[in-house]
């Protein structure tokens, strides 16, 4: 039997993206933390809020030690977390967010302290209780992209802001999800400024006063940029969330 060369090549290239994503899985430990089918806490250190337990984060989320929070700026990264005990998880991994710090988390070693529910995704069908009861596990993870599927990226506006000190949380930016640089521009204006990274997911300015509309300009760690155009309204108000029309995997 012929086997066209077209086939050899896409099966080797099959071959080939499996053996390099295997190589990209490290070893650690995990445990869970809150209400056993809850998402560990309210918001956490990375300021998502209420967004942690609804839809589509939905308790999927996390919190880590210093080696991957990197001082907030690790919010918003996701990874594929896996269960090595085979005697009462499945093989299948499941996907976090990182949403919290975890101060307590080990220093020796990558520590992921999940929500309860997504604790307990990690074990056999019928069998997440007993695996929240085995309290720290062995696992081994890898950083995936993120996927909000039908979201874009929205800028939420914290409270307390002014034209003088304008305060931004970004959500539901997908690829990557975190942010390694974030600028805004002034309505007629071509120059962008350079907003500061000031806890957790949250970014600020200080100048002003600050005249809208603003567009914003993301980069991620790995440096993909994105560029909101007029995202955020001239008549804009502290607490409210503005959404762009873009995101970095639509």
């Amino acid at each position: 039997m012929r086997v066209s060369a077209v086939f050899i090549l896409s099966l080797c290239l099959r071959i080939a993206e499996s053996e390099t994503e295997e190589q990209h899985w490290y070893p650690g430990t995990a445990t869970w933390y809150g209400e056993p089918e809850g998402d560990g806490s309210t918001g956490g250190a990375c300021g998502y809020g209420t967004l942690v337990d609804v839809r589509p984060l939905k308790a999927r989320v996390g919190a880590v030690g210093s080696a991957l929070f990197k001082k907030g700026e690790g919010c918003g990264a996701c990874y594929k977390v896996k269960c090595l005990d085979h005697s009462i998880c499945a093989k299948r991994a499941v996907t976090v967010i990182i949403t919290d710090e975890c101060p307590g988390c080990p220093s020796d070693r990558t520590h992921f302290d999940l929500s309860g529910a997504a604790f307990g995704r990690m074990a056999h069908a019928g069998e997440n209780g007993q695996l929240r009861n085995r309290g720290q596990i062995p696992v081994i993870y890898r950083r995936t992209p993120c996927k909000y599927a039908g979201k874009n990226i929205a800028f939420h506006v914290n409270e307390g802001s002014t034209p003088f000190w304008l305060s931004l949380l970004v959500e539901f930016e997908d690829g990557d999800g975190d942010i390694g640089t974030m600028h805004i521009q002034e309505a007629g204006s071509s120059e962008w400024l350079q907003m500061n990274h000031v806890w957790g997911a949250n970014w600020c300015i200080i100048g002003g006063p600050l005249k809208g509309p603003f567009s914003v300009k993301l980069s991620t760690s790995t440096g993909r940029s994105l560029t909101a155009k007029d995202v955020i309204p001239s008549k804009w108000a502290p607490k409210a969330t503005y959404t762009s029309r873009l995101n970095f995997l639509s």
